[in-house]
């Protein structure tokens, strides 16, 4: 949409700043303060609303980074509308389309092609991106194997030819009599032969092995070759209970996940690995920053771990791993670097959610520290006291930094109008009472509800129905850092 009236202008970055941050955040999961049906209403409305407004911008959102839900929604909204799309903006379209379906991850990937038959899309241009994104992968045999029910419905939906035994082997399966293909054999075998079993992925011989009867702690010892670091990771407290012990290097799993495994963790076990649980982070860390080299400076980190960062029964303790990820990246990237904990914390393997999500005291103790970058890491519920770190930014915008020697990264998680104290609120109460002595905090104390706090600008805006959710994420590139850690 391109318009020359300014106020169009403004509206149109703006509701394209809200969809984006939107898009970044929102996964359509249960959260700590909103359900999963709340987020999936709103999600879907503002999909709408963008698509229907301003639809090429939209499918260039694919292109901006946004995360694998959103970028599912994007690619299955432009393939069900395509006869809405332009013809000079088709080719561009069908690109972008095709490019995403390919980046996303193969289970993800097959999901969208799948929900293209429950949606009933079936026109040229959804078949043709079917047709291609399928001839395009390496091993499709393996992904049959895997993905059976997934592969089975897009194939049918699109009616899409298929080469060699593939066609046999989902359609038919162990009624087959004999494949010459390795992996069809074996899974033809499996299901007569207990043996066989083994010769297949892990996700495959599960259901086998359920079939066959086999002993828990029998199928974990014996089918460990064919897991992944990730299936290790998610089975060590279930191979702890069947007294199974399963190899693994802490330093191969990615940085997020790394830290939502050790959260559940005891603290007392976390103290007994201590030395390992740091070279892990060290190795995810370098190999998170070989992918994306950064250098900071003198660097600060406000981290949030109140209780509203344990996440949600869909999420489970998410965010304050993330708040962990982040800090053990930034560490290792910045010159100089401190975090500062809300509510305080001087030991990080000790990190637990407890609390109310106090920013401003921390954020105040970062710029008197005298940070080149700050950034908050939280879920953007602040409650102690509300939209404090917000006023304390904003004065040391307005009154201290004015040629902005300092950048700060914030991002909120609800967007709502800031309504100022009622008369009897001292200048220093609030967010600045807990640090008045400081030069800093004493020059913000006295800004401090002098006016209308000024609303926050469209970039730092969030929608109330998304929660801010970083990934920091690790290649897949091996090192040595063995542990055996406890489930």
């Amino acid at each position: 949409m391109t318009t020359t009236d300014p106020i169009a202008a403004r509206v149109e970055r703006e509701d394209m700043v809200m969809f984006i941050n939107a898009c970044f955040a929102c996964t359509g999961q249960k959260e700590f303060y909103s359900d999963a049906r709340g987020q999936g209403v709103s999600i879907a409305f503002l999909h709408e609303y963008i698509l229907g407004n301003y639809r090429r911008l939209y499918a260039r959102c694919l292109a901006a980074g946004i995360n694998h839900f959103n970028r599912a929604h994007v690619i299955t909204n432009l393939l069900a509308t395509g006869r809405d799309t332009p013809v000079a903006q088709r080719e561009e379209e069908g690109s972008l389309v095709f490019a995403a379906l390919c980046a996303l991850p193969t289970q993800r990937a097959y999901r969208v092609l799948e929900s293209l038959r429950d949606r009933k899309i079936n026109n040229r241009r959804s078949r043709a991106i079917a047709r291609r994104y399928l001839a395009g992968r390496g091993d499709l045999a393996f992904e049959a194997l895997k993905y059976r029910n997934k592969l089975r419905a897009a194939c049918t939906h699109a009616h899409l030819p298929l080469p060699g035994e593939l066609g046999k082997f989902l359609f038919r399966g162990w009624q087959q009599r004999r494949f010459e293909t390795p992996l069809f054999e074996k899974f033809r075998r499996a299901y007569y032969a207990k043996e066989a079993v083994y010769e297949l992925p892990y996700t495959v011989a599960e259901g086998f092995a359920s079939k066959h009867k086999i002993p828990r702690d029998e199928f974990l010892a014996r089918i460990e070759a064919r897991m992944t670091i990730e299936e290790k990771l998610r089975l060590q407290k279930t191979a702890k209970r069947e007294t199974v012990t399963l190899d693994m290097n802490l330093g191969r799993v990615g940085l997020t996940r790394l830290a939502v495994y050790l959260l559940a963790l005891q603290v007392a076990e976390r103290e007994k690995f201590r030395d390992v649980i740091e070279a892990a982070f060290q190795q995810a860390s370098r190999r998170a920053l070989r992918r994306a080299p950064q250098r900071l400076g003198r660097v600060a980190a406000i981290l949030d771990r109140s209780f509203s960062s344990s996440g949600s029964s869909e999420k489970r303790r998410r965010p304050l791993a993330v708040a962990w990820a982040a800090s053990q990246l930034l560490r290792l990237a910045a010159q100089e670097y401190r975090a500062f904990w809300t509510p305080r914390l001087d030991d990080e393997l000790k990190v637990t959610a407890h609390g109310q999500s106090d920013l401003a005291t921390p954020l105040l103790e970062a710029l008197e520290w005298g940070a080149d970058l700050i950034l908050i890491v939280s879920d953007g519920c602040e409650n102690d006291p509300p939209r404090g770190a917000a006023e304390v930014a904003r004065v040391f915008r307005t009154r201290l930094d004015t040629d902005r020697r300092t950048s700060m990264n914030t991002r909120s998680a609800r967007r709502r109008r800031t309504r100022p104290p009622s008369s009897n609120t001292s200048p220093t109460s609030s967010a600045t009472s807990s640090c008045a002595r400081s030069p800093v905090a004493s020059a913000i104390a006295k800004s401090t509800w002098s006016r209308q706090p000024a609303r926050c600008s469209p970039v730092t805006r969030r929608s109330a129905f998304c929660s801010r959710s970083v990934s920091v994420r690790g290649a897949r590139r091996t090192d040595s850092t063995y542990a055996a850690m406890p489930g």
